[in-house]
C-alpha cells in the first residue's frame, strides 16, 4: 500500500473533485493508456492505476473510506470489488476500443488484464474490512484493556444460511447465462470486432436464479448484524494506533474467507499530562518562596502521587526527570519517563507584613523598590502650585 501513488494525483484532481470531473478525467487517461491503442509497453499497467483510482473516486463509499484512512482502508475491497462499479461500455462508448494491440477485443481484454476473468467472477470472493473507532483515556492506554466491543457487519444469513433462498426451496441455473454469470456479446466495427463481457443481467452475475428468495436477507445470503467481539489492547498503544483482528470482518461472497476487523484507537487528551511518545510532560506550579528556598513537592504521575525535591533557587521553566513514570514502551520492556516544568507563580495580593518583609529583603538585597506614594490628583496639585 505503501508503493501505491495518492488515486487523486493518478486521474490529475484535486480532493474537491466532482463526479463528472473525475469520470472526465479517467476517459481522457484511459483513452490514452487503453492496451488496445498504446504501444507503451507499460500501458497497461498504467490503465490497471487509472482504472483503480476511478473506480475507488466514482464511488461515494469507496471515496469517503479513502479520504478518511487512504489505502489502508482499501484493504477490505477486492479486486472485483473495486471494479464492479465502471460500466466500461458507457465509459469507451464511441472510441471504437477493440481489435488492436491486446489483440484480444475490447471489454473481455479488459477484464483480461484486472485478471478476472469470466470463470473468476463467480468464484469465492473475500469479505470486506470493517473500521472501528474506539476512543480511550490516557490511564487505560497505559494499563492495556479488555473490552467487548459491537461491531455491525455483514454475516451469513441465519434464516437460508447463505444459500438465498427460502429455506425448503432450490435455486435453479440461470437459462440466459448458462450459469456462467456473465453473457458476451461481439460486435463488428471498422477496427475489427468488439467483444464485450458484463454480468448477466437476470441473475446478477450469480449464475442462479432464486424463484423463492429468502424473506429474511431478501435474496442476498447475508444480513448486517451486530457482534460482540473481545479485544485486547496491549499497554502502551499511541493514538492513531491499529489493532487487526483477523477473521471479523465482512462474511466472504461463494465460500470466500471472511475480512478483518481494524480497531482505530483514538486516546482522550488528558487534563494533566502531554504525551510525546513514551514519555510524558507536566506543568507544576510553585511559589516563590518555594523556588528560592528549595522544597519537597507533590507531583501527580499516572500511578499515584509522588514526592520532587526542588532545590534552592530553582528558576522558573527548570525540568526535571522522574524516570521510569512515562508511558509503557509499546515494543519492549520499561517505561518513558516524566518530565516535571516548574512554574514560579507570582502572588498578585501581598498583606502589609509581607510586603514589610519582602521590602527589607530587598533592601537587604541591594534592590532598589521604586514606590509612587502620591496619586494622581496630588502630582497634578504639585505641578499647579510650581
Amino acid at each position: 500500500m505503501a508503493d501505491k501513488r495518492d488515486y487523486y494525483e493518478v486521474l490529475g484532481v484535486d480532493r474537491e473533485a466532482t463526479k463528472k470531473d473525475i469520470k472526465k478525467a479517467y476517459r481522457k487517461l484511459a483513452m490514452e493508456h487503453h492496451p488496445d491503442v498504446s504501444k507503451d509497453p507499460e500501458a497497461g499497467e498504467k490503465f490497471k492505476e487509472i482504472s483503480e483510482a476511478y473506480a475507488v473516486l466514482s464511488d461515494e463509499e469507496k471515496r469517503g473510506t479513502y479520504d478518511q484512512y487512504g489505502h489502508a482502508g482499501m484493504g477490505g475491497f477486492s479486486q472485483e470489488d473495486i471494479f464492479n462499479n465502471i460500466n466500461f461500455e458507457d465509459i469507451f462508448r464511441g472510441f471504437g476500443f477493440g481489435g488492436g494491440n491486446s489483440g484480444g477485443g475490447g471489454f473481455e481484454s479488459i477484464f483480461d488484464l484486472f485478471g478476472f476473468g469470466g470463470s473468476r467472477r463467480n468464484g469465492p470472493q473475500r469479505g470486506a474490512d470493517v473500521v472501528y473507532d474506539l476512543k480511550i483515556t490516557l490511564e487505560e492506554a497505559a494499563t492495556g484493556i479488555e473490552r467487548d466491543i459491537e461491531v455491525p457487519h455483514k454475516q451469513t444469513c441465519p434464516h437460508c444460511h447463505g444459500s438465498r433462498a427460502e429455506p425448503g426451496t432450490e435455486s435453479r441455473t440461470c437459462d440466459t447465462c448458462g450459469g456462467a454469470g456473465q453473457v458476451r456479446q461481439v460486435q463488428n466495427t471498422p477496427l475489427g470486432q468488439f467483444a464485450t463481457v458484463r454480468p448477466c443481467s437476470t441473475c446478477h452475475g450469480e449464475g442462479t436464479v432464486i424463484d423463492s428468495p429468502c424473506q429474511e436477507c431478501h435474496g442476498k445470503g447475508i444480513v448486517k448484524q451486530k457482534s460482540t467481539i473481545n479485544i485486547k489492547i496491549p499497554p502502551g498503544v499511541e493514538n492513531g494506533s491499529r489493532l487487526r483482528v483477523p477473521g471479523e470482518g465482512d462474511v466472504g461472497k461463494r465460500g470466500g474467507p471472511a475480512g478483518d476487523l481494524y480497531v482505530m484507537i483514538s486516546v482522550k487528551h488528558h487534563q494533566l499530562f502531554e504525551r510525546d511518545g513514551a514519555n510524558l510532560y507536566y506543568v507544576k506550579p510553585i511559589s516563590f518562596v518555594q523556588a528560592t528556598l528549595g522544597d519537597k513537592v507533590e507531583v501527580p504521575t499516572l500511578n499515584g502521587a509522588v514526592d520532587l525535591k526542588v532545590p534552592a533557587g530553582t528558576q522558573t521553566g527548570t525540568s526535571f526527570r522522574i524516570k521510569g513514570e512515562g508511558m509503557p514502551h509499546l515494543r519492549w520492556n520499561g517505561a518513558g519517563n516524566l518530565y516535571v516544568k516548574v512554574k514560579v507563580v507570582t502572588p498578585k495580593k501581598l498583606s502589609p507584613k509581607q510586603k514589610e518583609l519582602l521590602e527589607e529583603f530587598a533592601d537587604i538585597s541591594g534592590d532598589e523598590i521604586y514606590h509612587e506614594d502620591k496619586g494622581f490628583f496630588d502630582k497634578v496639585k504639585d505641578a499647579i502650585g510650581h
